[in-house]
């Protein structure tokens, strides 16, 4: 028997003359003009590269950027002695530390936590400017604004963690640095520093909308790439025609689930779970040592985790023993 087509890795790629976009207006200027096609953007996606929109915002947003990454690049270069092998070679463990705690939140000298704060500073700008400009964008497409307030989310978890917390707790030496695995490094002591973040509601809400998302988005893909051999891509059309790739959809999870989602509502689960990732993570960063400074201790207290069991005879304190010197 042949085996049997399937699109999973397999795509058609339809060339046609590249489109401009919808007219802008007055903001038609601010958009680039140059058009492409790349044939392995096509196995991904659309071919067509451009136009390009960054404006003022876009344009801010990528300079703040750029200025962020130089300071960490050269800061991390500095660390190995200007030596660029080193610099490559050790690339994953280099860090930008945030200020000792000594400084508080004054503002330290550059070498102890000054580039950092400078850093953090074009680092949000960047991020700021880009979300102005994403939100613009929709707006001038007549667009609903879903993306934005998406990765407004995300900024929320990236301010709370870098300045709103170290804010609340009145240290900068409580924020995050920058590199890969010394991130790593900081939240792994962070947990065991406030008693195991596992014990967190918060966090394990986060941690369910995390799989949750992937275990939705997973699920909306596969069975539309299923009934994709029925045009089950085009949903709009699809939906108000009978005997289509929509309905087979439905039945089939109808049949193997129970109930189905729409097309609009598969999106709207998706939307919400991915979202209330990051905002629940947000707000258990921001309760831990500013609420609660042990959350093993709390959740002990709250019936959610047992006592650890005593294993080992009881230590008596030595200043308590009869003759002992006061």
């Amino acid at each position: 028997m042949a085996l049997e087509y399937q699109n999973l890795f397999t795509t058609v790629q339809a060339v046609s003359p590249a489109y401009a976009g919808v007219p802008l207006g007055r903001d038609q200027a601010e958009r680039t003009r140059g058009t492409g096609h790349v044939h392995l953007l096509g196995r991904i996606g659309d071919a067509q590269l451009g136009p390009i929109y960054l404006g003022f915002f876009g344009v801010a947003s990528l300079l703040c950027g750029f200025i962020c990454i130089e300071i960490i690049g050269l800061n991390m270069l500095a660390s190995v002695n200007w030596d660029p092998v080193q610099f490559i070679r050790q690339l994953p463990w280099l860090a930008l530390e945030p200020p000792p705690a000594k400084y508080g939140l004054s503002i330290p000298p550059l070498n102890e936590g000054g580039w950092w704060r400078i850093a953090g500073f074009f680092l949000t700008c960047s991020v700021l400017f880009w979300w102005v400009r994403m939100y613009r964008r929709a707006r001038a497409l007549g667009m609903g604004t879903h993306v934005a307030w998406a990765f407004a989310a995300a900024i929320w978890l990236m301010l709370v963690l870098g300045f709103i917390r170290p804010l609340l707790m009145g240290n900068f030496a409580e924020a995050v640095p920058f590199g890969i695995f010394p991130h790593l490094d900081w939240t792994a002591a962070f947990s065991i520093r406030y008693g195991n973040l596992f014990y967190n509601p918060f966090h394990m809400l986060s941690i369910a909308f995390l799989y949750g998302a992937t275990l939705l988005f997973a699920m909306h893909g596969a069975t539309i790439l299923a009934v994709s051999r029925f045009g089950g891509e085009r949903e709009i059309e699809q939906i108000v025609d009978r005997g289509t790739a929509s309905e087979r959809a439905a039945l089939f999870w109808r049949w193997t689930m129970g109930f189905n989602a729409t097309m609009e509502s598969i999106h709207r689960w998706a939307w919400w779970f991915a979202v209330l990732c990051p905002l629940c993570g947000g707000i258990g960063i921001l309760l831990t040592g500013t609420v609660v400074d042990n959350w093993y201790l709390w959740a002990v207290k709250h019936h959610i985790a047992p006592m650890y069991p005593s294993v080992f005879p009881a230590v008596v304190d030595p200043s308590l023993l009869q003759g002992a010197k006061p």
